[in-house]
């Protein structure tokens, strides 16, 4: 069953937003700064490909110091925010129809991701 909704998911609205992802860290990793930025969207991206049969689950909290906090809020301020705004939209969308329902949930549940890359990951 994950295999057709994936299909399907892909079908409707997976492949832009994986497309956006990569584009947008490619833009991230034209700059040294924006590279951690580029690598997290292109591994966000990747993980938009099969959502279903996944789940997002928080990361390993490793002693980065204030890195992750500095990180997280250049990302709101830069791309997340967008982004979650994007899934909100594409879930509403596709949950206006009853076979679209699983696949705008599935956005909802990416939208976490979307805006908060560096606290958690899709497995």
């Amino acid at each position: 069953m994950s295999l057709l909704l994936n299909i399907l998911w892909l079908l409707l609205g997976g492949i832009p937003l994986f497309i956006s992802y990569v584009l947008l860290g490619a833009a991230f990793c034209l700059t040294i700064i924006g590279i951690p930025f580029g690598v997290a969207s292109i591994n966000i991206g990747i993980a938009v490909l099969a959502p279903f049969g996944k789940q997002v689950v928080p990361k390993p909290q490793i002693n980065t110091g204030c890195v992750t906090v500095v990180l997280t809020i250049l990302w709101l301020f830069t791309a997340g925010l967008g982004l979650a705004i994007a899934h909100l939209i594409s879930g509403a969308l596709l949950c206006l129809t009853v076979i679209g329902i699983p696949l705008g949930v599935q956005n909802f549940k990416l939208m976490q991701l979307a805006l908060l890359p560096y606290q958690y990951e899709l497995r």
